[in-house]
């Protein structure tokens, strides 16, 4: 049986933990282990996390101590992890609904392929946008392709972190670079897809909705510094020329736009 690894990063996370375990918690989806990886918080988030252990079907395993931050703490995790695929769902984030994981796993299983290194090396879905108390507020507006490849993230990060589920055993090789403090994730998945294609193996489209992520976040927080940061992602992967190229583009298309609503 396929097994889920869901790692949830967290900080001084005790307002929005909950929801988030709620929704792990009642998955139907019965082979998952829960990894809260915590920072060494001063409110009450370990305290929380420890009474959803003493409750949830799941294997839950639970530290907290210091980091060098997000990256770090998802590196932890990254090494820890022993499922057959690897998702981050952080403090505030949701999975959509009781059976995404069923969802994911049925998507793997569609594949039909009974070699294990054969296996897709992503499993991917669209993500809602939610307010602070996981309400719906409307679909991301970057939507998954119908077929995704490593030179997708061109036009930007079109599969949300929260609904990128990578294969561990590829996922391992791939630590997040701590040199980025925003964007890692970007290239991690990136990096992650590129080795799915010198594999040969297929990245698979659920067509469903998988995470909810609060808006809000990190990136949007440090939304300059983010912006640069993938500036430098972009420029990496598909080099400088093309990356400058396209952010011309992205800034005449965001202009048009805004004539288009005068």
């Amino acid at each position: 049986m396929i097994r889920i690894s869901i790692i949830t990063i967290t900080f001084n996370a005790a307002r929005s933990l909950q929801r988030t375990l709620d929704s792990v918690a009642c998955q139907s989806w019965p082979h998952i282990e829960h990894f809260i990886i915590d920072g060494a918080s001063k409110d009450d988030t370990v305290a929380i996390a420890q009474r959803y252990k003493a409750q949830s079907p799941h294997q839950v395993l639970i530290t907290s101590e210091p980091d060098k931050g997000l990256y770090d703490a998802m590196n932890k995790g990254l090494q820890r992890a022993t499922g057959d695929y690897i998702v981050y769902l952080n403090a505030g984030d949701t999975l959509h609904a009781p059976d995404t994981i069923e969802t994911v796993v049925s998507a793997i299983n569609s594949q039909n392929i009974t070699d294990k290194s054969q296996k897709p090396a992503v499993v991917y879905g669209d993500t809602a946008i939610t307010d602070d108390d996981g309400r719906f507020l409307h679909l991301r507006t970057h939507r998954p392709p119908e077929k995704l490849t490593w030179r997708s993230f061109k036009k930007g990060m079109l599969v949300c972190h929260q609904a990128f589920y990578a294969r561990l055993d590829i996922a391992r090789r791939f630590p997040y670079n701590l040199q980025y403090r925003h964007s890692a994730d970007v290239d991690w998945c990136i990096r992650i897809m590129k080795e799915a294609d010198r594999l040969g193996l297929p990245l698979v489209n659920t067509h469903a909705v998988l995470a909810d992520f609060e808006e809000g976040g990190d990136t949007t927080q440090h939304h300059r510094a983010s912006l640069l940061e993938r500036y430098h992602v972009m420029s990496t992967h598909y080099g400088s020329i093309q990356t400058f190229l396209l952010h011309c583009w992205f800034v005449v298309r965001a202009v048009f736009q805004r004539l288009l609503k005068l």
